[in-house]
């Protein structure tokens, strides 16, 4: 494998009984770029990410991550070597407090583990102190500094969206992967996100791997776009190559092309 890419994943092929999900489907991304996987609803683009995350275990195929492979690793194992996530569907602690959800986000960088950090137990007060100083560290960066002592489910929708990313980003991954970040979120959140997510990659040096409908933000962020259908990848390249694939268009995309330039 290059040395410039974070993700190689080769011809992986994943099956739920006679049901093909994903079938001999490859993608690279470089590192420190931005990399979008989209297509219809059903193709398989959850499944591709669970199988980078360890939570699903392909059949066939291989993933390798900073020259390593994964494949068949825990989810925990995965995120201790760097790789993080959201979900379409937020995934937050509601009765747990802002801080308190980042530092949660911590668990496999903390010798005490999340439980010990939160009580600032004395054995763990250097640990507790820094893993704290992070938290409010994530909290300025997402923006959403005063709002620690708030419980989760009490933010507006896009701050709970900013909030989980923050979280993924507490166990401090090198690749980065978000499932639908701008699900839910007005045309105004979903410009801010476009930017976030930009800000992701410049300032963090991250790699950002991203499944999303919105083709405006795909069109706007992405450094590269991987289109799967039915399983199968149907296409790679730019954003403009990608535009102008009449296979794309005729699978998927069609007319929200124009509306997304």
């Amino acid at each position: 494998m290059s040395n410039d890419l974070s993700l190689d994943v080769r011809n992986i092929t994943k099956r739920f009984g006679g049901l093909l999900a994903v079938s001999e489907a490859s993608m690279q991304i470089p590192r420190q770029t931005i990399a979008s996987l989209i297509g219809p609803n059903g193709a398989g683009k959850t499944t591709f990410f669970n199988c980078v995350t360890g939570f699903y275990k392909p059949e066939e195929g291989e993933i390798i991550f900073n020259g390593r492979p994964i494949h068949g690793l825990r989810p925990d194992q995965v995120t201790g070597l760097g790789i993080a996530r959201t979900y379409q569907n937020i995934h937050l602690f509601g009765n747990m407090t802002v801080l308190e959800n980042i530092i949660v986000g911590m668990h496999t960088r903390l010798h005490a583990g999340p439980l010990g950090a939160l009580a600032r137990h004395p054995a763990n007060r250097e640990e507790s102190r820094r893993s704290r100083a992070r938290a409010f560290q994530l909290l300025e960066f997402i923006g959403l500094e005063g709002f620690g002592d708030a419980l989760a489910t009490n933010l507006a929708y896009g701050m709970q969206r900013r909030l989980e990313i923050a979280r993924a980003l507490a166990s401090d991954p090198i690749l980065l992967l978000l499932d639908e970040p701008t699900a839910g979120m007005n045309p105004q959140e979903t410009t801010e996100m476009i930017g976030f997510i930009k800000r992701l990659r410049d300032d963090l040096k991250l790699t950002i791997f991203l499944i999303e409908h919105d083709m405006h933000l795909v069109m706007n962020v992405s450094d590269n776009i991987t289109v799967l259908d039915y399983g199968k990848v149907i296409a790679d390249g730019t954003p403009e190559e990608i535009r102008a694939n009449p296979r794309v268009i005729e699978a998927y995309l069609g007319s929200t092309l124009e509306e997304a330039q």
